[in-house]
């Protein structure tokens, strides 16, 4: 009978480890938003586009298909070098051939 309830009590505990991690990811994309073009090169979060597989997949700064998460409202301000600038959408500039 003690087994069974150590082993309740101990899947009780990571179910609800798991459901404070998808409550804290669900927390984070609601204050944040994906920019594309603004990365440095190895360091996206996600989506490098063809080629590639996922975060620190692109190849080059600032490549137009790869994005990284920034403060909601901040991607589309965002001043980088070369008169670039962030987008909500994936960029067809600055693509690795």
């Amino acid at each position: 009978m003690k087994r069974s309830f150590t082993s309740a009590a101990i899947v009780a505990g990571a179910l609800a480890i798991a459901g404070t991690a998808a409550l804290s990811i669900q927390a984070q994309a609601a204050e944040n938003e994906k920019c594309f073009g603004v990365a440095k090169a190895g360091a996206n979060d996600c989506a490098a586009g063809p080629g590639t597989t996922c975060a620190g997949t692109s190849k080059i700064d600032f490549q137009g298909n790869a994005w990284k998460l920034v403060p909601k409202g901040t991607c589309e301000t965002m001043m980088l070098p070369g008169d670039r600038k962030g987008s909500l959408a994936a960029l067809k500039r600055d693509i690795p051939s």
